[in-house]
């Protein structure tokens, strides 16, 4: 059975040995999302801590949770006018218990790997240093949840960016950078540069650690063939750090 992303090679559009990768949604879809995510993440980097300071924790959730759904739909209904749907994106279902084992097994071990060289990472970057934890804490601490209803809305934002963020990113996004390079290395590169990037309001070093991270999970997506372990440990990352660096805050 051939790969449902990849189309057979034709004659005039690969040449003979290599394999024309099929894009999932037209390339205009691609632009506009693109421009949307990158003047999204330039408003969130000036206006987040405004947002929450004037409205809550709370709204700034649930806005959040609706912002990811609301381009999870829009990248669907681009996939539709290529004739791809959800599974497309995602690379398939599970098919028995035994899948969703090996998938959650596949994420942890992946996020503990990841942690370890994320930490590295930040080590190198200068991330460790006084006065770039103290611009973190500045950046990070006021998003963090407090109250009993906002640990539950910060899970649910968890879970959310978890299932969103991949799709988007390494289900869609890295295929059509994919197809467009007809390379794998640059579909991985490129998505995780516009991750990195949509994250801008964590500040300019950690979009250098956020877009590597992104490279990851792409590298993960990339040779599983599928989102589905990426999105489990994307949700682990997100909802185990913020509870953690909540209990750092208030210890």
């Amino acid at each position: 059975m051939s790969d449902p992303y990849v189309a057979q090679p034709t004659e005039g559009i690969a040449p003979a040995g290599l394999v024309a990768h099929k894009p999932v949604a037209p390339a205009w879809h691609t632009m506009v999302f693109v421009a949307v995510v990158l003047v999204f993440a330039a408003l969130a980097a000036h206006s987040q801590m405004a947002m929450v300071a004037k409205h809550g924790r709370i709204p700034t959730y649930v806005m959040t949770i609706a912002w990811e759904w609301i381009l999870v739909g829009y990248v669907i209904w681009g996939a539709r006018k290529r004739g791809a749907g959800l599974r497309d994106l995602t690379g398939g279902k599970w098919s028995s218990p035994e899948d969703v084992l090996i998938d959650v097994a596949i994420a942890i071990g992946f996020w503990l790997v990841s942690v370890l060289i994320l930490a590295g990472i930040s080590y190198a970057l200068g991330l460790t240093k006084p006065d770039q934890m103290a611009a973190a804490k500045r950046q990070i601490f006021p998003l963090l949840p407090q109250t009993r209803e906002e640990i539950v809305l910060w899970l649910a934002v968890s879970a959310t960016a978890g299932f969103c963020e991949e799709l988007l990113f390494r289900g869609y996004l890295q295929k059509q950078f994919t197809a467009a390079t007809n390379s794998v290395v640059w579909g991985v590169l490129l998505q995780a540069v516009i991750f990195g990037v949509g994250h801008a309001y964590q500040g300019g070093r950690r979009i250098v650690l956020i877009a590597i991270y992104g490279a990851m999970f792409g590298i993960l997506a990339a040779l599983k063939k599928s989102v589905r372990p990426g999105m489990i440990a994307h949700t682990m990352q997100d909802s185990l750090t913020g509870l953690a660096f909540r209990f750092i805050k208030n210890a």
